[in-house]
């Protein structure tokens, strides 16, 4: 079996086989911490506009985007969790503070984000990459009540 969880080299070749065959080539990125329904129903609605490759944020990434006590999960079985999943086709793993890189690098058709992300009103860094490459841009709503914050938020509440 051919894993699904990928260096970002394999995944730009990967993504050349899919263009070149004619699929739509979407992509969404995260750090997908502790899995939730929330990520599953967002992962099933990116993958509704084609083939889905998911970029994760590397350990050092989240612990600089969330802070220090974050992430509760590697990266490296973050990535396997999500590569599991039926709805996604490809993950892999970036280092970056920000998917800007891995963006230019794997040139979607279609880049995918959450509601919640980015500042409102005015694009984030790597929607306006993604149109500069001509990518479409999609928001997925997100499920109120439903974030790795709300859920770690819920596990404390519980702790005697």
């Amino acid at each position: 079996m051919i894993s699904r969880v990928v260096s970002r080299e394999q995944a730009v070749r990967i993504r050349e086989r899919w263009r070149q065959a004619r699929h739509t080539v979407v992509l969404t990125n995260g750090c997908f911490d502790l899995l939730h329904l929330g990520h599953v129903r967002y992962l099933e609605a990116a993958r509704r506009f084609g083939r889905l490759i998911v970029a994760i944020n590397s350990d050092a990434s989240v612990r600089l985007l969330k802070g220090p006590s974050r992430p509760i999960v590697p990266a490296a079985e973050r990535a396997e969790v999500i590569a599991a999943l039926r709805s996604v086709d490809l993950v892999t793993i970036f280092e970056e503070p920000t998917a800007e890189t891995i963006v230019e690098l794997l040139r979607p058709d279609v880049y995918v984000k959450g509601s919640d992300y980015g500042p409102t009103g005015r694009p984030w860094p790597e929607a306006i990459i993604a149109a500069r490459l001509g990518a479409r841009v999609e928001v997925i709503p997100l499920i109120e009540g439903h974030s790795t914050s709300d859920l770690i938020a819920a596990i404390r509440r519980r702790e005697p």
